[in-house]
């Protein structure tokens, strides 16, 4: 990616998904997973809305996300099962 352009710029994907849905999809990527989603009351001062601003990436590097969330997460799981693989305790 090829750019003169110096400034900060915002990286990730303008669709916006809460913490909870981030979790269903976890726990349902993850064979076996037991886990339960609990929810609870929003910290004081959490951030109403996370959802970035791309359209400097998009204008100045050419950049666009390219990678759904359920295919992200799925290859963080992959990548940290691989490395859990590799641990001894």
């Amino acid at each position: 990616m090829e750019s003169s352009y110096t400034l900060p710029v915002n990286i990730g994907n303008p669709v916006e998904h809460t913490i909870e849905e981030f979790a269903v999809i976890i726990k349902n990527l993850v064979p076996g997973c037991r886990s339960t989603v609990a929810t609870g009351a929003a910290v004081e001062d959490d951030p109403q809305r996370r959802r970035p601003d791309i359209t400097l990436a998009q204008t100045h590097l050419h950049w666009k996300p390219k990678v759904s969330l359920q295919e992200g997460l799925q290859r963080t799981i992959d990548y940290f099962k691989e490395e859990l693989s590799r641990t001894t305790f």
